[in-house]
């Protein structure tokens, strides 16, 4: 039997409401309740949309002068449904927009997020797609459906070319072009790392202008004028994707930070290994334990609470 439909859109506004505390531990059920669906991912970004633009709204709007002539009886006030707010939240919107003309003011850009462990696809309007690793937070706009902005986490971009229009990405204090492109960004603090796998991708056009083609790579760090550049079998682009983490000599702690966001729980390396490289390839499915890479890894992986930790070999 199909889903009613109020009853997810009651269900999407819960995980609204939910999702705005910052001690929110939910995300196993938050993902359950997504895969559910596709319908629920598009019920709780609408929702999510309008509960942003409102509180935007809402902060611009002026404020209400309070009522005291006791002549005018104020009706008493009831409690505020789910049904109210959503059209609450619409009706504020419009009034605010038709009635004191904010539609320039509502912000151009709208957060999408994925929890550790969560993956997701977004195709946008002109059939690009933008696919989300875990722990990823990226931004899209409104007013121009041919830019982003990563502010986290891994993407891959698959773009359908317009020369007329290029897709442009934000990532950091530098912009990215795409000529054609399929491409994977990293972005872990204030370092940036840009792998292509098909077409060209321009890095800073307007300052560097560094053009990288298919199989090559960049890595860059938040004012540091050094770029490092290296090479990728094409192939390899984005394994992350099909389940696969590929490795050509980077450090274990970026291993960590690969498979943290890949399986969605906490881990680290141990000061000891932080820096040793590895070259190989992890294959991995979801649920899966990480403890059995250990040996391919060549260090101990162990629990210390609920971190996993990647640690020396035992003697």
């Amino acid at each position: 039997m199909a889903e009613d439909r109020d009853d997810m859109e009651t269900a999407a506004l819960d995980w609204v409401i939910r999702l705005r505390d910052p001690g929110f531990d939910g995300w196993e059920e938050f993902e359950a309740w997504l895969s559910a669906d596709a319908a629920h991912a598009d019920a709780y970004h609408r929702l999510a949309i309008a509960d942003e633009d409102m509180a935007d709204l809402l902060k611009t709007a002026p404020p209400q002068k309070q009522q005291t002539n006791p002549l005018i009886a104020m009706p008493e006030r009831r409690p505020l449904t789910r049904r109210a707010w959503m059209g609450g939240a619409i009706a504020a919107s419009l009034a605010a927009i038709v009635g004191i003309g904010l539609i320039d003011r509502q912000p151009a850009l709208y957060p999408i997020e994925t929890a550790p462990g969560m993956r997701r696809t977004i195709t946008l309007d002109d059939g690009s797609k933008i696919a989300l690793n875990g722990g990823t937070k990226i931004k899209l706009s409104r007013r121009d459906p041919r830019y982003a902005v990563l502010e986290s986490g891994e993407a891959l971009f698959d773009v359908v070319h317009d020369a007329s229009a290029p897709f442009k990405v934000a990532v950091g204090d530098a912009r990215l072009i795409d000529v054609g492109t399929r491409f994977n960004v990293l972005r872990e603090g204030k370092a940036t790392a840009v792998q292509v796998a098909e077409g060209a991708v321009i890095y800073n056009p307007d300052g560097e202008a560094v053009r990288l083609n298919p199989g090559q790579t960049l890595s860059a760090r938040d004012g540091d004028a050094k770029l490092v550049l290296g090479s990728v079998a094409p192939a390899a682009v984005a394994g992350w994707k099909d389940g696969r983490l590929i490795y050509d000599g980077q450090t274990m702690a970026e291993v960590a930070a690969d498979l943290a966001r890949w399986s969605g729980q906490p881990v680290r390396a141990d000061p000891r290994v932080a820096g040793q490289r590895f070259r190989g390839v992890l294959s991995l499915a979801d649920g899966d334990d990480i403890v059995h890479l250990a040996p391919l890894l060549d260090v101990d992986v162990r629990r210390n609470g609920q971190i996993w930790v990647l640690s020396p070999k035992s003697q």
